[in-house]
């Protein structure tokens, strides 16, 4: 090389040497440069992959969470035939959720994604008041309300990353809401309701995070547990779960009860969308969240499911093709979400 090419390198580094020394440039995030300084500090942002369930532009529960957490290697609970039986070996599934309407209604439990700059409004309860969180909460007079007998109303705030629920969501002239019981989630926390405490669902768990998604079925893949109903339960509940309802059926599950598909069932036989939806119930299981029909599986409504195959895709799944999990090994503080 040329000793006019070894002259240009030379004169570059002391350059770049001394333009560095004068503006003492550093990386720190947390040092304040004093006044009249002429030290430059860049941030340093560093964000991890988000890998679990996401809504919003907010992952939906830290990684750790139970609600998250894979199930398929965990043990089978003592008490699984019992509870397969109580429910029904020989009940087949059915989708609580679709695209159609029925009776007049929407299908499914339906939400709405609002801005941070969604104003707060006045929330009322008139059943469980002294078991809610209070309001205001960033409700629209246009959230959409569950069809049926329970109305629950669910709606995420983007950017703050809070989730809001209610249950007997009534919309007041003045643009509040009456409702039976409310719950706010902080969808970046693993903390869960006070003990004994419901919240927009009879176990006091959350609805949202737990409820089958077209969008998470048209991206190949279900990451979290999803919930379900069944007649009644013991009268009790178990973690995760905060809230139970009374019962005399010694021989029902408790709320929050976990189960799973059985590896053994094969799926290759049914459409893509009812794959994904299965192979999350062999993944990640389904979870015991209220009182209602049996094996019924909650989800939102959406126009491109398809309500006829994954009706009669749901029939061919029987209660004998699941088991019942034991997942209190992942416990770590009765009062968290987090698991092992």
């Amino acid at each position: 090389m040329s000793q006019r090419f070894f002259a240009v390198i030379i004169a570059l580094a002391i350059f770049v040497y001394a333009f560095s020394s004068v503006l003492n440039v550093r990386a720190s995030p947390n040092a304040a440069p004093n006044a009249g300084s002429k030290t430059i500090f860049l941030p340093f942002v560093a964000r991890a992959p988000v890998s679990g369930p996401t809504l919003g532009g907010c992952a939906v529960f830290p990684s750790d969470s139970i609600f998250n957490r894979r199930i398929d290697a965990l043990p089978v609970h003592a008490n699984s035939n019992t509870y397969i039986n109580f429910i029904g070996a020989g009940t087949g599934l059915h989708p609580d959720f679709g695209s159609g309407t029925w009776n007049g209604g929407a299908i499914g439990i339906p939400y709405l994604v609002v801005p941070i700059t969604q104003t707060p409004v006045a929330i009322h309860y008139v059943e469980f008041g002294s078991e809610s969180d209070p309001g205001p909460f960033p409700i629209p007079n246009t959230a959409p309300v569950e069809y049926g007998s329970d109305h629950h109303v669910l709606v995420v705030q983007s950017g703050s990353c809070n989730l809001f629920e209610l249950y007997h969501g009534v919309l007041q002239a003045n643009s509040s809401w009456n409702a039976g019981s409310g719950a706010k989630w902080n969808l970046g926390s693993n903390a869960l309701r006070t003990a004994g405490w419901t919240s927009a669902d009879a176990a006091g768990l959350p609805m949202l995070p737990l409820l089958a998604r077209y969008d998470e079925v048209a991206a190949g893949e279900i990451k979290h547990a999803i919930r379900f109903t069944i007649r009644a339960t013991n009268g009790t509940y178990i973690w995760p779960a905060r809230h139970l309802t009374p019962s005399s059926y010694s021989n029902a599950p408790p709320m929050g009860q976990r189960f799973r598909l059985k590896s053994s069932v094969t799926l290759s036989g049914f459409s893509h969308d009812t794959q994904v939806i299965l192979t999350a119930f062999q993944r990640y299981g389904i979870i015991m969240a209220d009182n209602g029909s049996d094996w019924y599986i909650s989800g939102a409504p959406d126009s491109r499911w398809n309500d006829s195959s994954l009706v009669s895709e749901f029939r061919q799944i029987h209660g004998s093709d699941f088991e019942a999990v034991d997942e209190s090994s992942l416990m770590i503080d009765p009062n968290s979400g987090q698991s092992r």
